[in-house]
């Protein structure tokens, strides 16, 4: 919405919208070539706050005032703190899983029972049961996907793989449950109800999820894996060297699932697993806890207290003298996520220059203009909700003003809204953790370890879908006219 100002403030036009974009993709182009995998580290932060910049001088030339523009701009920003609270909450719950041995335990069962060849459908699979029940990618990932990276990880598997896979499951989940915000939130936005929208993306996300599991199988038995177990051996070796192991140490876990289930909200959720990850570590790691804070002048008590708040602020260190092992639980806490948090701020402050003072409904403008049939306006759905998770950087934002934006002309066309709500979910929600500055591809690469750029080619569902929406759009596949009664109830069979 653009911010009413005492100046007379004349539209944003497209050429100017895409001064601020050009500049963006250009910085953020030049951002990889000249740092790489390094680049989400502080170039990216820079190339959009510059580009902010560039918006809001557009914006002044147009009449908007700079008090306007800062208020737009700590809106956006406020409308991310929900997200940055649950990054510093997931932080603290990997130290202190860790320490607890939640993890470990979880890494040592999965090595024991996930083999090479089955690991990365199994770890697609295992992933949507867990977000179809919580609809929460991010609590999935969170939990489950942090020992599936671990255990990846300990086999030598292919980490892009591995975090596409975790990715894809999450994503599925997330998108079809009853219990997903933005699950909700699409229909909402379009104007249909929420069953009736979960039941009319089973036609578009069925068959992709179908495809990307199939995927998953067949990389299983193409990707070449390690021939010798002497690693894995002595990882299984060190774990239960330097960890007590055992079921009982999966509480924490079953905890933040039990919770999320029962719609207790994510942030406080996560942060009672984190500390009920310092209580297990108390409990059936002290030794661990105490070598951890290697400070023999302590009582035991007192560093028992001191290494559970390390783990929750700063992580864990492990120095167990097996390498691969130490990588890979040597990570966590609050302060690990201070980067990503840098990234969405930075990433929501451009996106909020560009919505508040119009441009990005300038581009929407000229989307519009090119859209003559069914096909062409699901086409302009999907791409609208792409680019705002690119320039908005955020999956909410990717839902709501492509929603906006396009209900009036579904509705002008006499097409069902459950056709607009499935379009921005088959776009919007699950193209958001693609995006490394958007607040999905940042959590998920600070979560996951994994760079998004390393990972986004192997999200098989998440790139499939879109695909098969626009798919469906042209064909007239499972497109739904409007009822006489404005309910569309009733599912064509095809064509």
């Amino acid at each position: 919405m653009i911010e009413p100002t005492s100046h007379p403030v004349r539209p944003a036009t497209f050429a100017q919208a895409t001064v601020p974009i050009g500049l963006l993709v250009g910085l953020l182009a030049g951002s990889v070539a000249l740092f790489g995998d390094a680049s989400s580290s502080g170039p990216n932060q820079i190339a959009l706050m510059l580009a902010a910049g560039a918006g809001a001088i557009v914006a002044l030339r147009n009449g908007h005032s700079w008090p306007a523009i800062e208020r737009g701009i700590i809106h956006g920003i406020s409308v991310s703190m929900g997200a940055l609270l649950i990054l510093l909450a997931v932080g603290s719950l990997i130290g202190t899983w860790i320490l607890a041995g939640t993890v470990p335990t979880m890494i040592y069962y999965g090595l024991s029972l996930l083999t090479p060849s089955i690991f990365y459908a199994a770890a697609c699979a295992i992933c949507a049961l867990v977000s179809l029940a919580t609809g929460s990618s991010w609590t999935t990932a969170g939990t489950i996907g942090i020992a599936l990276v671990g255990i990846a990880t300990a086999q030598g598997l292919h980490l892009g793989l591995a975090a596409g896979a975790i990715i894809s499951g999450a994503y599925f989940g997330d998108k079809m449950s009853a219990l997903s915000d933005t699950t909700n939130l699409a229909p909402a936005v379009a104007g249909t109800d929420l069953f009736s929208h979960i039941r009319h993306m089973v036609w578009t996300t069925g068959p992709s999820f179908a495809i990307a599991l199939a995927l998953f199988t067949a990389a299983g038995f193409v990707v070449p894996t390690p021939d010798s177990t002497d690693d894995l051996s002595a990882i299984l070796g060190a774990l239960e060297r330097e960890f007590v192991v055992g079921p009982h140490l999966l509480l924490p876990m079953a905890l933040v699932l039990t919770l999320v289930m029962r719609r207790v909200p994510a942030f406080p959720a996560l942060l009672l697993g984190a500390l009920s990850g310092a209580v297990c570590a108390v409990l059936f790691q002290g030794d661990a806890v105490v070598a951890f804070v290697g400070d023999p002048e302590l009582s035991r008590p007192v560093a028992l207290v001191k290494g559970c708040w390390i783990a929750l602020f700063d992580g864990f260190v492990l120095d167990s003298g097996t390498p691969a092992l130490d990588e890979l639980l040597s990570r966590g806490g609050m302060a690990s996520m201070l980067t990503t948090v840098w990234l969405i701020i930075s990433a929501m402050m451009f996106g909020a220059v560009m919505e508040t003072t119009g441009q990005l409904e300038a581009i929407a403008r000229r989307i519009l203009g090119a859209v003559h049939g069914t096909g062409s306006l699901i086409s302009a759905t999907l791409l609208t909700a792409i680019g705002t998770n690119v320039l908005a950087s955020d999956q909410y934002i990717s839902i709501v003003l492509p929603g906006r934006m396009f209900r009036a002309e579904y509705e002008r066309r006499r097409l069902d809204p459950k056709n607009l709500s499935r379009a921005l979910e088959d776009a919007g929600t699950i193209t958001s953790v693609l995006v490394p500055w958007n607040t999905c591809g940042a959590y998920m690469a600070g979560t996951l370890g994994v760079a998004t750029l390393t990972y986004a080619p192997f999200c098989f569902f998440n790139l499939i879908n879109p695909l098969v929406a626009a798919l469906y759009g042209w064909t007239n596949i499972s497109v739904v006219p409007l009822s006489p009664k404005g309910l569309g109830v009733n599912e064509p069979a095809s064509g």
